[in-house]
């Protein structure tokens, strides 16, 4: 059995007139070990050390200067929470009035069960039948949107679902990327123009699932969960392309919104879905999405 395997060399993809062009504008990269500057006169902040008289950089990245504050933001990092922001989750574990979840940041997050709708959406106090009911409400396993509500001292997240558009994610792909490419905005939940619902996570996690109606949001207080329904082929492949087209657009290090995912599958219709993994296609679709993108701006 034979495969054919297409291969793309790096150096055939690189303009290195443009790259000659601008090597003023690219930011200058430090390393761990890195002497960033003298102590004197500066103070140093996070990803920093200070040695021999000397602030260093602790991680790969690039330097930040605020007045005389120094600091290293790193090129790869875990998710740094913040309040307001919407993230798709993991359930890890069910304690004492409380959920243990998965948010891509340095330590597991909490969601009380002081901050989720009761089914139903009804408003009163917890009471020990609903600890005890827990597990029906949120297994281990289960994956949900929520909000960061609070942001303890030692970065601990607090999650909160008390609105009938977060809560249990039913059925769909769950996508993971850097934090850093998710665009902040507004608005997370997203309702495509090609047939499918994106939950751009501001941890990394997107959410890619069949478009609800009105009727199926918020029926159970967000706990409704239909395992059973058949998702139509159609369906299916619209989010397998959606799927491929944001690690795409992520590869490419594109940041990811509304639009761009919206562009990045309108590209992606000349090929196959399966086809969007090649590396060649990979880049094909990042070139056109940037351009289109670039012709929006300029006409804004």
């Amino acid at each position: 059995m034979t495969t054919n395997v297409m291969m793309d060399l790096a150096i055939d993809r690189v303009d290195w007139n443009a790259l000659a062009e601008n090597q003023e504008q690219l930011p200058r990269i430090y390393t761990p070990g890195e002497v960033l500057m003298p102590e004197a006169g500066f103070m140093r902040g996070h990803g920093t050390f200070v040695e021999d008289e000397d602030i260093k950089a602790s991680v790969a990245g690039v330097i930040q200067k605020v007045n005389k504050l120094i600091s290293v933001r790193p090129l790869k990092s875990r998710y740094v929470g913040e309040i307001g922001d919407v993230v798709v989750a993991r359930v890890l574990e069910v304690g004492q009035k409380r959920w243990r979840v998965d948010t891509n940041s340095r330590l597991d997050s909490v969601l009380l069960l002081s901050s989720v709708n009761l089914p139903g959406g009804e408003l009163r106090r917890r009471s020990a039948e609903d600890e005890q009911m827990m597990r029906r409400y949120l297994d281990e396993g289960d994956l949900i949107s929520a909000e960061v509500q609070n942001v303890f001292e030692e970065s601990t997240l607090s999650l909160y679902t008390r609105s009938l558009k977060y809560g249990k994610l039913s059925q769909g792909i769950l996508v993971k990327v850097f934090p850093a490419l998710v665009k902040r905005r507004k608005m997370h939940f997203h309702n495509l123009a090609c047939g499918a619902s994106v939950i751009l996570g501001n941890n990394g996690y997107i959410w890619i699932s069949p478009t609800k109606s009105d009727e199926q949001e918020g029926g159970e207080g967000g706990f409704a969960q239909n395992l059973s329904e058949v998702v139509p082929r159609n369906e299916r492949e619209i989010i397998a392309r959606l799927r491929n087209c944001i690690l795409a657009l992520a590869k490419c290090k594109l940041m990811l919104f509304d639009t761009s995912i919206q562009y990045a599958y309108e590209e992606s219709l000349k090929y196959e879905p399966r086809e969007l993994l090649q590396q060649h296609v990979i880049f094909d679709i990042g070139e056109q999405t940037q351009a289109r993108l670039r012709d929006v701006d300029l006409l804004d």
